[in-house]
C-alpha cells in the first residue's frame, strides 16, 4: 500500500484529501504545519508528498528546497491558492514534480497522484523488451513480431500493452487507463479505451473473440495474463 503525506494547514481541505485518498486505498499521514511536515517527510518515508505552499513555521518552498538538498527524492505535488506562472515555475525549479492550484477537483488531484506515482514506478521498473506466447515486443524501437510476422501497432498501442505488462495479473479500470495512459489533461471516453483494447487484441491474440492474454474482468476493467 502506497503511503502519502499531506502537509496542509486548512483542516477542511486536509480532511477531504485524507478521505478521498483512503477511498483509493492509499495509507495517509498528515501534518498541519511546515516544520512537522518536514520532519515527517524524512521520518515516515512516504511514497508521495502533497505539499501546501502557505504553511505556518516553514513554507512549502522551504520544505521542498531542503528535502532536495538532502537528496530526498520523494515525489512532491505542490498545492496552493496562488495561480501566477512564476509561482509554479519556482516550485518546479525547486524540485517539485507537479503543481495543483486551488480550487481543484478531487478527480484531477487523484489523477495527478496516480500519474506521479506511475512515473516513479516506471522509472524504477522500466522494461525495454518482453516476450509472451509467440509475441516479441521491443518497446524502445516500438517494434514487435507475432511468430514470424511483423506486428503493426501504434505508439499508443505499445504504451497500453506495456502498461498492462507492468501490472500483470492486476485489474485495471477504464478510468485508470484514461488517467494514466492518456493523461488527465486529455478527455477521451471509456469507449476509446474499449476500441483500443479491441484493436490490440486483434494484433496479439490468436482468437481476439476469446482472448488468452488481455482479458475482460466483468464490470471492473481489464487485466493482462502472460
Amino acid at each position: 500500500m502506497k503511503k502519502i503525506l499531506i502537509v496542509e494547514d486548512d483542516a477542511a481541505i486536509s480532511k477531504g484529501l485524507i478521505e478521498n485518498l483512503e477511498q483509493e486505498h492509499y495509507k495517509v499521514v498528515s501534518a498541519d504545519d511546515g516544520e512537522k511536515g518536514y520532519k515527517m517527510a524524512k521520518r515516515e518515508n512516504p511514497d508521495l508528498i502533497i505539499l501546501d505552499i502557505m504553511l505556518p513555521s516553514k513554507n512549502g518552498y522551504e520544505i521542498c528546497r531542503e528535502l532536495r538538498k538532502e537528496s530526498v527524492a520523494t515525489p512532491i505535488i505542490m498545492l496552493t491558492g496562488k495561480g501566477e506562472e512564476a509561482d509554479k515555475v519556482l516550485g518546479l525549479e525547486l524540485g517539485a514534480d507537479d503543481y495543483v492550484t486551488k480550487p481543484f477537483s478531487v478527480r484531477e488531484l487523484l489523477a495527478r497522484v496516480r500519474a506521479v506515482l506511475r512515473r516513479r514506478f516506471e522509472a524504477e521498473h522500466d522494461i525495454n523488451e518482453y516476450s509472451f506466447g509467440d509475441i516479441y515486443l521491443d518497446f524502445k524501437k516500438m517494434e514487435g513480431t507475432k511468430g514470424k510476422k511483423h506486428l503493426k501497432m501504434s505508439a499508443k498501442e505499445f504504451e497500453i500493452v506495456k502498461f498492462f505488462i507492468k501490472r500483470e495479473g492486476q485489474v485495471v479500470t477504464r478510468n485508470t487507463l484514461l488517467d494514466e495512459v492518456w493523461g488527465y489533461d486529455v478527455y477521451p471516453t471509456t469507449r476509446t479505451v474499449d476500441n483500443y483494447i479491441l484493436s490490440v487484441r486483434k494484433k496479439i491474440e490468436d482468437n481476439p473473440s476469446k482472448p488468452k492474454h488481455l482479458l475482460t474482468v466483468h464490470t471492473a476493467g481489464y487485466k493482462f495474463v502472460k
